[in-house]
């Protein structure tokens, strides 16, 4: 039997190199030999992908998206299925931690500079996946067809309406009626399940498979291939299997555990995961008190609120909306705004550390103006730490090419 399965192999893998492949891309695939814990948030990224396609796959079949159905199914989902709830809490618990760990691992990439020569597609491949997120967690939040689920999709689709010109006929192209209806529910349902995840598995598959022929960075920014030995691989390096694999498969025992503790004893997240509102059915009549977008857009829903002033003859809802996706797109842009000659945090001088340590700050403080009811004194704040955050890019051009480094070592420290 062994023998005839041999054989079988050996016919395949001369037809389809599965052996080459598995070696080139995991087994033999040369990382860094000296990295840390914020190396293990991109695989539990790809984990968590994996994740919401199952529980999304297995969500679709029950659920209807029709206007008149769309919430009930939901009910029906959470009471009459087996185990439809613990999927559906899988399911939303997995879209908070997808988030979690992608801005932690852009972090990374922002300290290390992961982002500089020669790994900018790598970089504008995670860019382009975030904004994939983004929109899949946005035409995610609207299927429920609850009461916040309907008025974000009310709010951010007539921002569309704002741009000039083309932003009428644009809002109703997206929306399919004059109004958010039924047919703007079963396009953003075609969205969600159809086109947004068939983009989202291509560009994460081209990210993985630049970052495999490039190399992974390392916390000192040195590029391990410059001291390779006879067989050409680098000195500063470990095969992925069994070194790598086996912190990779720890981290995610630990994360899994976190993420069991969340559907089983907390799948609401206090309402920061699961929103009390949205568990009323979706009222055209009835505006809720506070309409705030999941955590993970707050930061750039704090921006949008923050710009309440006419500019030019734009109006202050367009500038706002400029502004939002301002704050994300400008991600793109590092490669070429930071001109320092080294890559990590660690040798680069104390003005990036000050201007990533605002960055940082002002993201968090964002995020948490973007939750709360807007105020006077708020609003100001959300002024201040927006302007911050972008100096942080908008700057970089200056302080990075200003600053004094540290001299980066050949070969990584041992």
């Amino acid at each position: 039997m062994s023998e005839i399965a041999g054989k079988l192999f050996t016919w395949v893998n001369t037809r389809l190199p599965i052996a080459n492949t598995f070696e080139r891309h995991l087994s033999k695939h040369p990382v860094p030999s000296k990295v840390n814990f914020w190396y293990l948030f991109g695989a539990l990224a790809a984990v968590t992908l994996i994740i919401q396609i199952v529980t999304g796959i297995w969500l679709i079949m029950p659920y209807s998206n029709t206007e008149e159905q769309a919430f009930s199914s939901i009910e029906y989902i959470m009471r009459d299925v087996d185990y439809g709830w613990v999927i559906r809490y899988m399911h939303t618990t997995g879209a908070s931690l997808f988030f979690a760990v992608v801005y932690l691992h852009m972090f990374r990439g922002m300290m290390y500079g992961s982002y500089q020569k020669p790994r900018e597609l790598i970089w504008l491949g995670g860019w382009v996946t975030y904004v994939l997120l983004c929109a899949e967690g946005f035409t995610g939040y609207v299927l429920p067809w609850g009461q916040m689920s309907f008025w974000a999709a009310q709010v951010i689709i007539s921002l569309l309406g704002s741009i000039p010109l083309v932003g009428e006929d644009l809002a109703t192209w997206v929306r399919g009626d004059y109004l958010i209806s039924g047919i703007t529910l079963s396009r953003l349902f075609a969205f969600h399940v159809v086109l947004l995840p068939i983009m989202l598995i291509a560009v994460v598959f081209f990210h993985i498979l630049a970052l495999h022929e490039i190399g992974s960075n390392n916390p000192d920014g040195i590029d391990i291939k410059k001291h390779v030995d006879e067989d050409g691989v680098p000195l500063d390096s470990k095969p992925f299997y069994p070194y790598d694999i086996t912190h990779d498969v720890y981290a995610l025992g630990v994360f899994l555990l976190f993420f069991c503790a969340i559907v089983f004893f907390f799948p609401g997240g206090g309402g920061y995961i699961l929103e009390t509102v949205n568990f009323e059915p979706a009222n055209p009549l009835s505006t809720p008190e506070h309409i705030v977008p999941s955590w993970y857009y707050t930061p750039y829903y704090a921006m949008l609120r923050a710009v309440d002033f006419s500019l030019f003859g734009l109006t202050a809802k367009f500038l706002g909306f400029v502004t939002m996706a301002a704050g994300i797109a400008i991600f793109a842009a590092l490669p070429w705004l930071d001109r320092s000659p080294v890559k990590s945090i660690r040798y680069k001088g104390i003005y990036s550390k000050i201007f990533l340590t605002g960055f940082v700050i002002s993201f968090f403080v964002l995020g948490y103006l973007g939750l709360v009811p807007p105020t006077e004194i708020k609003n100001i704040l959300a002024k201040v730490f927006t302007i911050i955050y972008f100096s942080y890019f908008l700057l970089m051009p200056i302080y990075t090419r200003i600053e004094k480094c540290k001299p980066v070592p050949e070969r990584v420290p041992a």
